[in-house]
Parts: C-alpha cells; structure tokens; sequence
C-alpha cells in the first residue's frame, strides 16, 4: 500500500478560507479471483443515533457525484468493472459522498450553527444495492459525532464536526 498526503488551501480577497488535508490509500490490484473487500466484517458502533436517515446509493447517484466532483474512478459508475476488474461487490459509494452526506445531516440538525472543523475516516465500503444509513449524536454545544453504516449496521465512516 502507499499512502499520500494532499492538501488543498482556498484562498479569497481576504486571504485564507479553508484548509483541507486528505489522506489518501493506494491498494495494489486485487488478486484475480479474489474479492476487493475481503476482510473480518466491520463491527457495529454501540450507540444508538439521535439523528438518522436512509439513503439509498443508487448508479444514477454514484454516476451524478462522479460527474460533480471530476471523479473518473470507473468503481463508482462501471459495475462490470467494478466487479469483474476491480473484485468489487458492486459499485463503491464514494467516500467524499458520504462527508458530504454526514456534513449536509449535521447542517439539517444545527441549522443555526457554523462548522469550524470537520474530519472524516473510511473505515469500510458502502455498495449500491443496499440502504446505507447516516447517523449523529452531539456529543458537546459545539461537537458532535457523525457515522455511516452499511445494511448490516456496520460503521463504514466516521466523522466529527465542531460549531464555531
């Protein structure tokens, strides 16, 4: 695996607006035969949500977010690459959607309140074909603890978000 660094500044007439730093991983290509996502199953987060809501990953919203974002991965569009390529279960829910997701269910929870500080991590992937859910507790005024889980319960992403 190699893991890269990039970090990305926005800048406006009054001069720094938004840092964001992502940590990407590179995985080599799966074996031929063998599954992308083979692994022990994630395990289920012990807390129960006080906010939740279904979302249901389909091609056309995969396809969509790829257009938006400039993103050419075929993992997210291509299901016979995907699958047969790639070794994937499906087409992979990408983990930007899911932030932004996770963000946009915080905003609809604390529209009175402005995000400082928001971080995310993949734990798991997400396929279309199954009903992924996301899901936050506030944790403090000024915090709150955000997560996707897959069909099965298991958290695929978590995220925290702090309120200015």
């Amino acid at each position: 695996m190699v893991f890269v660094t990039v970090a990305h500044e926005i800048h406006g007439p009054e001069g720094l607006l938004l840092i964001e730093e992502q940590d990407i991983v590179y995985r080599h290509a799966a074996a031929p035969g063998t599954r992308a996502d083979a692994r022990p199953a994630a395990q289920p987060l012990r807390t129960e949500p006080a906010w939740r809501r279904t979302v249901e990953p389909s091609p056309a919203l995969l396809f969509r977010y790829s257009a938006l974002t400039f993103n050419a991965h075929r993992i997210h569009y291509d299901r016979p690459f995907a699958c047969d390529v790639e070794g994937y279960l499906g087409l992979v829910v990408h983990g930007p959607l899911q932030a932004t997701l996770l963000l946009d269910l915080a905003a609809r929870r604390a529209p009175d309140k402005t995000p400082s500080h928001f971080s995310f991590s993949a734990r798991a992937p997400l396929f279309d074909g199954n009903l992924f859910a996301l899901c936050g507790t506030p944790v403090q005024e000024d915090h709150a603890v955000l997560w996707t889980e897959d069909h099965r319960g298991a958290a695929a992403m978590r995220a925290d978000i702090h309120w200015a």
